[in-house]
């Protein structure tokens, strides 16, 4: 069973930058790709950016130029790097991860764009 465990979300002005985290229970190189989605209220969960155990990675046309995501082999970790945040950014977002043998998400870390 793998864990995620996200952190790193907050109230950010529009404009500004948060980079969340994502600690990951065992090696990232069991798993075949994660991710990070997230939803709004009233919507469903959308993706934002996803990376692969080869590096490469996919993003949603509304975070491409903004958000980058990242991972570190040695501290079993993802991150999700969102720059030049925007009032519709604001949503729960959550770490996936997927493996041969599941797919496993984290329990969210909430993100608000306000002035």
């Amino acid at each position: 069973q793998v864990q995620l465990l996200e952190s790193g979300g907050g109230l950010v002005q529009p404009g500004g930058s948060l980079r969340l985290s994502c600690a990951i229970s065992e090696s990232i190189f069991l798993l075949n790709s994660m991710g990070w989605y997230r939803q709004a209220p009233g919507k469903q969960r959308e993706l934002v950016a996803t990376i692969t155990n080869f590096g490469s990675t996919n993003y949603a046309d509304s975070v491409k130029g903004r958000f980058t995501v990242s991972r570190d082999a040695a501290k079993n970790a993802m991150y999700l790097q969102m720059n030049s945040l925007k009032p519709e950014d604001t949503a729960a977002y959550y770490c996936n991860a997927r493996s041969l043998w599941g797919d496993y998400w984290g329990q969210g870390t909430q993100v608000t764009v306000s002035s």
